[in-house]
C-alpha cells in the first residue's frame, strides 16, 4: 500500500497547487455547468429508507444507491440485482430520482471479467451497457464505480487498473446513455486517477468528489478545504462538479489510555508494543471484518499489518473512537454540531455556479460499522439524518431548511426537470 499512497501524494503535490492557482482566474461557469444547473441543483441523500414522505419532506429529490452485480455464478440475473431494479421502480413511483453507482472492479473480476487482463475490456463494457440499458427509465444518473483510490475499494487493483476500468465504461455508455447524466467520482483530489482519465472526460457530464473532513484519521478538517477541493476539480477538469458524498459524524469522542488498554486486553495483549511483537496473532484475534480489512489493505503481507492497524484510519476502528483532533474546529461531533455543518455547507455549495449538486451521506444511522463490523464504532455508524429507528435528528431539519431554500431559488430561476 505504500506505493499506492506515495503515487497519490506525488501527483497531488504536482497538480493541486497549479490547479488551485488556475481556479482563481478560470471562469466560474461554462456551457456544461449551465446546462446541468438548468436541470435543477441535485439535492440528494445516500442509502435512503422507504419513508418517502419524510425523505421528500426534507426537500430531497435524489437518492444515491449502489447497483448490485447483475449476474450470479450461473450467469442468471441475480436476486439482489432484480431487487434493486424493483426498488428503483418504487423510488420513481414515489417521485425520487436515482443516482446509480455501477459495481466495483472486484465484482467484475469474480465473474470472469478481470480488468487487469486487457482481453476482458469488451466484457466489462458489455456488462455495464446491459446494466444501464436494462435500467432505462428507472435511473436518472450514473456514477461509474466508487472512490477508486481509497485502498479498501481499490486494492488489489492498481490505479492504472482502476482508471482503465472507469474509462472502458465511460466510453461504452456514451452512445446509449440518452438523458442520463454520467460521470465518476474520487474521494478527495485523487490527482493520479484524474490524470489517467483525462482523455475520457469528453464522455462525462460531471466530475464527482467525495469529502469527509474532520471525520477520518487523526487529523482536523477545515471548511476552506471544501472550497479548495471543489475549485481544484473544476479547474483541472472543466467539468461540472457534483459533491457525490459528504457528511459529518454526529457522535463520537476520544478514548482514554485506560480504555484503549482495556480494548487491547480484550484481544489478549497488554499494549500496542506487545501486539506488534506478535502481530499475526493480534490481527487474527480482531473482529472478523476488521481482521479482513487489515489483511486486505496490507496485501496479505504480515510485515505491513502493524502499520495498517496502528498508523492509519483503521486505528480509529480498533479503538472505536474519534481522536480529539479528528474534527472541524467549531463543529463538534454531536447531533447539534452535525446540523451546524449542513447549515453552513449546503448554501456554500449552491453559491458556486460550477457545483451542480450535493448528495448527503447518509439517511440512516447504522447499528454496526460496515468497515470493522462493530457496534459503537462512530466512524461508520453516526452519519445519518435520522436515527436507526428513522427518527429525525437536528441534521434532518438543517437539510430540510437549506435544501428548501435551494429548491425555491431553482424554481425562481426556472430550473428543474430532467428534460431541461
Amino acid at each position: 500500500m505504500e506505493q499506492f499512497v506515495v503515487d497519490q501524494v506525488k501527483y497531488g503535490l504536482k497538480l493541486l497547487p497549479k490547479n488551485l492557482f488556475k481556479s482563481f482566474v478560470k471562469p466560474k461557469s461554462n456551457l456544461a455547468s449551465e446546462r446541468l444547473r438548468r436541470r435543477g441543483f441535485i439535492r440528494g441523500v445516500c442509502h435512503p429508507g422507504s419513508d418517502y414522505a419524510r425523505i421528500k419532506g426534507a426537500n430531497i429529490e435524489w437518492v444515491r444507491l449502489d447497483i448490485p452485480f447483475p449476474y450470479d455464478k450461473d450467469g442468471k440475473l441475480s436476486q439482489s440485482y432484480l431487487g434493486f431494479k424493483a426498488r428503483c421502480a418504487e423510488l420513481q413511483a414515489n417521485g425520487l430520482k436515482v443516482m446509480a453507482i455501477t459495481p466495483y472492479p472486484q465484482d467484475y473480476a469474480d465473474y470472469g471479467a478481470d480488468i487487469r487482463d486487457k482481453a476482458n475490456e469488451a466484457k466489462v463494457a458489455e456488462i455495464t451497457v446491459f446494466i444501464i440499458t436494462d435500467l432505462a427509465g428507472l435511473i436518472n444518473g450514473v456514477q461509474v464505480t466508487n472512490e477508486m483510490g481509497i485502498p479498501r475499494f481499490t486494492i488489489p487493483f492498481t490505479m492504472d487498473d482502476a482508471a482503465r476500468f472507469i474509462a472502458v465504461q465511460l466510453k461504452a455508455l456514451n452512445p446509449v446513455k440518452g438523458d442520463l447524466i454520467v460521470g465518476y467520482n474520487s474521494a478527495g483530489p485523487a490527482a493520479d486517477l484524474h490524470v489517467k482519465l483525462g482523455d475520457y472526460w469528453q464522455y462525462c457530464d460531471y466530475i464527482g468528489i467525495d469529502m469527509y473532513l474532520g471525520c477520518f484519521y487523526n487529523l482536523p478538517g477545515f471548511m476552506w478545504i471544501f472550497d479548495a477541493m471543489c475549485r481544484y476539480m473544476w479547474a483541472m477538469t472543466g467539468l461540472p462538479v457534483i459533491v457525490q458524498e459528504f457528511g459529518y459524524i454526529g457522535d463520537g469522542k476520544p478514548k482514554t489510555a485506560a480504555e484503549k488498554k482495556e480494548i487491547l486486553r480484550g484481544y489478549g495483549f497488554e499494549s500496542e508494543a506487545a501486539a506488534k511483537a506478535d502481530i499475526d496473532k493480534f490481527v487474527d484475534a480482531l473482529p472478523e471484518r476488521l481482521s479482513y480489512m487489515v489483511k486486505n489493505q496490507s496485501y496479505n503481507k504480515p510485515e505491513n499489518y502493524a502499520d495498517v492497524i496502528f498508523n492509519g484510519d483503521l486505528a480509529n476502528h480498533l479503538y472505536k473512537e474519534l481522536p480529539a483532533t479528528t474534527v472541524i474546529p467549531g463543529y463538534e461531533h454531536t447531533p447539534e454540531g452535525q446540523a451546524k455543518f449542513y447549515d453552513y455547507v449546503l448554501p456554500y455549495f449552491y453559491s458556486k455556479p460550477y457545483i451542480c449538486g450535493a448528495i448527503v451521506y447518509c439517511w440512516f444511522d447504522s447499528d454496526k460499522c460496515y468497515v470493522c463490523g462493530q457496534s459503537g464504532c462512530p466512524t461508520e455508524t453516526r452519519w445519518g439524518l435520522v436515527t436507526v429507528d428513522g427518527e429525525p435528528k437536528p441534521a434532518y431539519y438543517a437539510v430540510l431548511k437549506r435544501f428548501g431554500e435551494i429548491a425555491r431559488k431553482d424554481a425562481f430561476n426556472g430550473a428543474g426537470g430532467i428534460g431541461k
